[in-house]
């Protein structure tokens, strides 16, 4: 991991703290709650460079941001190590009781050779929850390994090259209490994919979207499910959530083949006791992606480490197992160190199946386990540092976060 020195680190906690003058309160189970008591990063930056809170500003409190940033550097998808800036901006566009707070994720990286990535990721609930409208941008280049379809063995891997572009946006109109539906598009542009020998073809036996030094590009529209009593996708408290996406890439609209795919993805989050100050939660979270065609591109395949944030299989190599149905399991339990709330733990669990090339059947399970370490950035938007550290059979790496996996 790159060293970062403490000033360096520090002066982006008191440029947050010069961004926002933090209100008290966050909302739990849709109730606001007081966080007079509460520490984070940006009240000890604060008191180290003595800081006072400047006077309150005649503003709609509800249009606050709470910036987050931090830089690090960490292993990415591939091999090698990068240099990762995570930037988070929540905010609310109504009111704290009837509005959940938005949120818009930037987190550019750069390997210092082959790696470079723009993702841009948005979450924005509209006044008093009205539409959710969600968005996925990124620009790509990404070098990363991949064992084939199925489970895979462990040392006959492959380093794919290419450049990938991706915008998925979806606007979701809500129909009832906590239930939504709407419509989205999603492209998908791999330029120019490369292998060393065997190609991709030949090593995954797969005929579609593993052609050398072509491009392949999916053009589609998605019919959005969404039910969700959560009130923040940055650090869920008690809820739950139901997203469902069929999404159909006609030929007509510029995809190479016809091909569709369904995506369910389900969450839970229980409070284990009765402070609502207090963290003590267990967290699960399964989902299941299929391809309802045979002519989906290789790289469209579900894949671990690939659903939509890119969360799933911590302790395993992103794009480790690889097949035309994927389930997924994930369990974890999330609690306070110190009563301020500045620290915390997870402990956690996950179980991945693919389907196998040989009669298309899911036949073997693949486990990780780990923990990690919370530490409290925001406490006006409820932001943690995440610091996991994740072992399953052949690896084990860190990830570091802004926010919780799921």
């Amino acid at each position: 991991m790159l060293k970062i020195s403490l000033p360096f680190f520090l002066c982006f906690i008191v440029s947050s703290v010069n961004a926002q003058n933090a209100s008290n309160a966050i909302k739990s189970n849709n109730q606001v709650t007081d966080t007079a008591n509460k520490r984070d990063l940006i009240d000890i930056a604060k008191r180290l460079f003595n800081i006072q809170p400047g006077k309150e500003r005649e503003t709609n409190a509800e249009k606050k941001i709470f910036f987050s940033a931090l830089p690090i550097g960490a292993h990415v998808p591939g091999g090698g190590r990068a240099l990762i800036t995570s930037t988070s901006a929540g905010f609310y566009t109504g009111n704290h009781k009837t509005t959940n707070i938005s949120n818009v994720t930037f987190t550019p990286y750069w390997n210092f050779k082959s790696r470079f990535g723009l993702p841009l990721r948005s979450n924005i609930w509209l006044k008093n929850n009205a539409w959710n409208i969600q968005g996925d941008t990124r620009f790509l280049v990404y070098p990363q390994y991949t064992w084939g379809l199925g489970s895979g063995a462990e040392d006959h891997k492959l380093l794919v090259d290419y450049k990938y572009v991706r915008f998925y946006q979806s606007a979701l109109k809500r129909i009832k209490p906590y239930m939504y539906v709407g419509l989205g598009y999603n492209l998908d542009y791999f330029i120019n994919i490369k292998t060393a020998k065997p190609g991709l073809k030949e090593f995954t036996g797969y005929p579609y979207g593993t052609t050398y030094s072509k491009n392949e590009f999916s053009s589609g529209v998605t019919l959005n499910l969404l039910y969700d009593t959560r009130n923040s996708s940055i650090n869920p408290l008690p809820g739950c959530y139901l997203n469902v996406i069929l999404r159909n890439n006609p030929v007509y609209l510029g995809s190479k083949t016809n091909w569709q795919s369904l995506y369910i993805d389900a969450r839970k989050y229980i409070q284990l006791n009765k402070k609502p100050n207090q963290q003590n939660v267990l967290a699960l979270w399964t989902y299941a992606w299929t391809g309802l065609s045979s002519s989906i591109p290789y790289l469209n395949l579900p894949a671990v480490g690939w659903d939509p944030y890119n969360k799933s299989g911590r302790g395993m190599e992103q794009n480790r197992y690889r097949g035309k149905g994927l389930l997924y399991f994930e369990s974890e339990y999330r609690r306070d160190i110190t009563a301020n709330g500045l620290l915390g733990f997870v402990v956690f669990a996950n179980a991945t199946s693919v389907t196998e090339v040989e009669k298309n059947r899911f036949k073997n399970i693949h486990t990780a386990v780990g923990s990690g370490l919370r530490i409290k950035f925001n406490k006006s938007s409820n932001t943690n540092i995440a610091i996991d550290y994740g072992v399953s059979k052949g690896y084990s790496g860190f990830m570091i976060n802004l926010g919780e996996a799921f």
